[in-house]
């Protein structure tokens, strides 16, 4: 019996050792590794991640980088100063007529203006081209200058105006009207005296005249020779016909 385990014992180790030496002699190499496979689907997105650390600040390098994305907008400021005044637009089109008016009270012809004169030569001054009528017959409301020989207007309108000259000798004069930077205008009359008789120019005229607006008679210097006497008279006269609206 001892003689039989024995025997079996040795057969197991020599079996052992026959297939450890079998497996150590016969084993083939490994082989070459196979081809990579075809890549997988993607995957299904991750979480979001937790929020990382501020980095540290980067370095100028003074290239001015690309403009960012708009940030979110910040609170409105305060409101600021009023502005100048913008131009004026244009002009606008016409209203329509307003309603007509209640009638107004009768007008009093004594308070409307009415500026009137008359004047004759008696005892004028020598020298100079302007014809001076010194002695006032009538000056309603004083706008005549016996010193000066000029009509002054102070009421716009249209005036009359007329004068009556006596002479002996050839004669041209002229109503003068002025008005204030602007070069007087002139209205000639002449007459022929060959025979040295009394002779009478006349002439007259209607003017518009504006406040300020002066009028007189100017003589030509050439053949401007008034008749002074007391048998006849010369005369200047002038009134205001309607004044201006």
């Amino acid at each position: 019996m001892e003689a039989l385990w024995g025997w079996l014992v040795v057969s197991v180790l020599a079996m052992s050792l026959a297939s450890t030496v079998t497996q150590n002699v016969c084993r083939a190499p490994d082989g070459r590794d196979g081809a990579a496979g075809t890549p997988g689907r993607p995957g299904r997105p991750g979480f979001k991640g937790e929020r990382g650390d501020a980095g540290a600040p980067g370095i100028r390098t003074g290239i001015r980088g690309l403009k960012g994305d708009q940030g979110d907008p910040g609170p409105s400021g305060n409101p600021g100063k009023m502005g100048y005044p913008g131009p004026s637009g244009p002009l606008g089109a016409p209203g329509s007529p307003g309603l007509k008016g209640t009638k107004g009270n009768p007008g009093n012809i004594n308070h409307q203006p009415r500026p009137a004169f008359s004047a004759v030569r008696r005892n004028p001054p020598t020298g100079g081209n302007v014809v001076i009528f010194d002695t006032v017959i009538t000056n309603e409301e004083g706008r005549y200058q016996s010193h000066s020989g000029r009509f002054v207007c102070a009421v716009p309108g249209f005036y009359y105006f007329t004068f009556q000259v006596v002479s002996k000798w050839d004669i041209c004069l002229s109503i003068m009207s002025s008005r204030r930077g602007q070069v007087p205008l002139s209205l000639g009359f002449c007459d022929a005296n060959s025979k040295g008789n009394f002779q009478v120019v006349s002439g007259g005229t209607v003017l518009q005249l504006q406040q300020g607006d002066q009028v007189w008679i100017e003589k030509d210097p050439a053949k401007g020779r008034i008749y002074q006497g007391s048998e006849v008279d010369s005369v200047f006269s002038g009134f205001l016909i309607f004044p201006s609206t």
